[in-house]
């Protein structure tokens, strides 16, 4: 039978609290692990990350002390959690090394999410970010190569490539072309809320680390890539949380944001292949269950309707971390010239868009491409991954 969380017993609230020890699990063999028990790592402390930030917006609009006292409670579970899930990444691996952990997560989980997305506006979003990230992950595999001088196969294994996506230096796009049309609440299915959610969180954690992770930088080239790819990321966050229906009300997104949380903790518990990480997941979803359905009650007394008006009745397949090589080469082959263009797309550069990059650029050779010139000047040649064949364009 399909699982319910909404029908689910949970952990009760007063038995989530951890000591510093139950906290610190060993973290996970940077050199044996499945890469996607890293990506399932790293998307999960993006929705903690997620769910600890929103509910301090929602307390900062709240005007009830009680109200304020529960989400303070809950929230510090939820940062228990992140801390939980992110210290499960090892020390050992270097910055570079996990940003292009970080990418590899943004490529697969968006690819996933399009392919699996219902509604055509939402699935054509997913299906033209996903292009930039491809070649972010490129961009930063060859300069893992360039001053760490090691392959980025070693972390993404063999089951995502690394090839040239849409040049990132075609993605400084004006702002007001990032952002898109927000679905109808009324009418959008719930697996269209729930990855939204999870989209918008991922690339918000992204944009987070990026904004610490530069200044860490040694090397001038680096340094200007992580600046430039970090602008790029801030307009992905524009992006992905512009289709999120704005007239939700506070209850209705906390309700949406527990029950997603529930959902990939699920998934990930089902598709985990690492036993100890398994049972955090599940430890985590039975917490999940418990702030689910306090937010379902806080849903019924604020917004006067049943959680069953704008859930699913149960949860969809699970959220799955697999190979996507086919069908980005399929999007690469149609999309790769592709611009934003006010809510829509366009097949190549236009006037804003033109005038936008050159302001940035102001007739220098961004790092993007700079890194590429000077690891084919350093290793002989670029880094790619093609496992699946040459580049479809």
């Amino acid at each position: 039978m399909a699982f319910d969380p909404l029908q689910e017993r949970g952990i009760p609230l007063d038995r989530q609290l951890r000591d510093w020890r139950e906290l610190h699990r060993t973290p996970i063999d940077p050199d044996h692990a499945d890469p996607y028990t890293r990506c399932r790592i790293i998307t999960m402390n993006g929705i903690e990350v997620e769910a600890v930030l929103f509910s301090h917006h929602l307390a900062r609009h709240c005007p009830d002390e009680e109200l304020r006292r529960l989400l303070a409670q809950v929230r510090a579970v939820e940062a228990q959690q992140q801390k939980a899930v992110n210290w499960l990444l090892p020390g050992v691996s270097s910055v570079l090394e996990t940003t292009i952990a970080y990418e590899q997560v943004a490529v697969d989980l968006t690819a996933w999410v399009a392919r699996m997305e219902p509604d055509p506006y939402l699935r054509q979003a997913y299906e033209f970010g996903v292009l930039d990230e491809v070649d972010h992950l490129y961009r930063y595999a060859n300069l893992y190569e360039l001053i760490e001088h090691r392959e980025a196969e070693k972390i993404v294994g063999d089951v995502t490539e690394i090839m040239p996506g849409r040049p990132t230096h075609l993605q400084h796009r004006d702002p007001v072309d990032d952002v898109r049309e927000a679905y109808d609440r009324g009418r959008t299915e719930p697996l269209s809320r729930l990855h939204a959610l999870t989209i918008a969180a991922t690339e918000q954690q992204t944009m987070n680390y990026y904004f610490n992770a530069g200044p860490q930088q040694l090397e001038p080239v680096a340094r200007r890539l992580y600046q430039e790819i970090g602008m790029v990321e801030e307009q992905h966050v524009t992006f992905y949380e512009s289709l999120v229906d704005p007239g939700q009300s506070w209850w209705e997104r906390l309700l949406n944001h527990e029950y997603n949380e529930c959902y990939l903790y699920y998934s990930f518990m089902e598709t985990e292949s690492d036993p100890e990480v398994k049972r955090l997941w599940e430890l985590h979803l039975g917490m999940e269950l418990e702030h689910l359905r306090l937010a379902a009650e806080l849903f019924r007394r604020f917004d006067g309707r049943d959680p069953d008006q704008v859930l699913a009745p149960a949860l969809p397949p699970p959220v799955t971390f697999e190979p996507n090589k086919a069908y980005l080469r399929k999007l690469l082959a149609a999309q790769a010239g592709w611009t934003t263009l006010g809510t829509g797309y366009a097949p190549g550069a236009h006037e804003r868009f033109e005038r936008r990059r050159d302001a940035v650029m102001d007739g220098g050779k961004p790092a993007s491409e700079q890194v590429i010139d000077d690891n084919r000047r350093v290793s002989g040649q670029e880094y790619r991954l093609e496992t699946a064949g040459p580049r479809p364009v």
